[in-house]
């Protein structure tokens, strides 16, 4: 699809207001939006071609769609990869990622700390239609080599994870990948191109819920794939034209738009974030707090090389707590105390968000693989926003504060 021609060498803030397909003979500055569900041709050998994929043009929203098309080729421009395939959500995304790689027989090498749905899909919902998986520590590299099957097509990461931000080393597991004629996927969703670019490290697939940081307000769910464009073309594409894996128009325009906005989110979040993360250590009813930019971090040093020298706007902490059971009272006591932050299970907003990830995001897992993972009862997770940092630690401290 025809884009607008831009200099080379432009800076990541300028390829996120300036990436798009052309403008429309009308010459709009925003970028428009497409409501259609289909697209008239000029006539029928036009239509057979493009239908057959023998030339470019939109055909029906399913798989083609200008709106969509610029935010594939934005957060493409923005991630230093070739090309992008948007979806209907996150998951969406490593779904229509799995189904377009992997088949009946082959292994995979997964993070056993990434998101609750991602373990679910990859080890349960997969494994149905007999696709091997192995789940191993995050941070423990000689672990993954040792999974490491002739079978295996595909490794999986996500760093900082949700909700413990473990941090993993992309260029090493992408050599071990690579050494194994295996491909590394990498989900960026926690740091977003504006603080980690995976593709630079070695990584060939980079996975995003378009539905946190890209889209920044929490406003519609939304997912994408960056890859080559021989792997979109002729893996992930055929899926979704049959599948419809798809992101509607409207919420592909949202994400375009939340995109121009990323970098000054990103680095005003993970301001608010370090600062309270090294107010949460110093609190007499905190445990232990979760943080890439903590230099008590056990990755600090190498999340600071991967991620731009910021820790994101993720911070988790437990609470004390001498049970299980009273960890969990503890949690729910420090959520619930809370005035105005947000309680959901969502991240990536402009509000600060909190939530307990044992009843929420990993809540479908079993307490053995929430253990396995290292998520406990007294874990609270808190996805920093833009609002005032003294307000936010003030509403922390109405429930921490009974702790002590």
């Amino acid at each position: 699809m025809a884009t607008q021609k831009l200099p080379e060498g432009l800076h990541l803030d300028t390829l996120a207001v300036r990436t798009a397909v052309d403008k429309s003979q009308y010459g709009e500055n925003a970028e428009a939006l497409f409501l259609t569900s289909s697209f008239t041709q000029p006539d029928s050998e036009t239509a057979a071609r493009r239908f057959a994929g023998e030339e470019d043009g939109y055909i029906y929203s399913r798989f083609t769609n200008p709106t969509v098309a610029s935010m594939e080729m934005r957060l493409a421009a923005m991630e230093g990869t070739e090309a992008c395939i948007a979806a209907a959500s996150g998951m969406g995304a490593i779904l229509l990622l799995c189904m377009g790689l992997l088949k009946a027989g082959d292994h995979v090498v997964c993070s056993r700390s990434v998101f609750g749905s991602t373990l679910k899909l990859i080890g349960s919902e997969f494994g149905k239609f007999g696709v091997q998986s192995t789940f191993v520590s995050q941070t423990d590299l000689a672990e993954w080599k040792a999974a490491i099957r002739p079978n295996t097509k595909l490794l999986f990461a996500e760093t900082p994870t949700n909700p413990l931000t473990e941090v993993c080393d992309i260029r090493a597991l992408a050599d071990l990948a690579h050494n194994a004629g295996a491909l590394l996927a990498v989900d960026n969703c926690f740091c977003t191109p504006a603080l980690q670019k995976p593709a630079a490290l070695g990584a060939d697939i980079i996975t995003h819920s378009g539905t946190k940081y890209l889209d920044g307000q929490g406003r519609v769910i939304a997912g994408a794939i960056c890859a080559s464009e021989a792997l979109i073309r002729e893996k992930l594409i055929p899926v979704q034209r049959s599948g419809g894996i798809t992101l509607s128009p409207f919420n592909a325009w949202v994400v375009l738009k939340g995109l121009e906005t990323l970098g000054i989110r990103m680095e005003a979040q993970s301001k608010r974030a370090l600062e309270l993360a090294r107010w949460l250590e110093s609190h007499p009813g905190v445990e232990r707090v979760y943080y890439p930019g903590l230099t008590s971090h056990p990755q600090h040093a190498l999340a600071m090389a991967q991620q731009s020298g910021q820790g994101g706007a993720v911070v988790s902490f437990d609470v004390k707590g001498a049970t299980p059971q009273a960890g969990r009272a503890n949690a729910f006591q420090v959520i619930d105390s809370t005035k105005w932050l947000s309680i959901t299970a969502n991240l990536g907003d402009v509000k600060t968000i909190i939530t307990q990830p044992a009843s929420t995001s990993h809540g479908r897992l079993s307490e053995e693989q929430r253990q396995a993972a290292g998520i406990r009862q007294n874990l609270v997770r808190v996805a920093v926003g833009l609002e005032h940092l003294g307000d936010i630690q003030a509403d922390l401290a109405h429930g921490l504060d009974l702790l002590t």
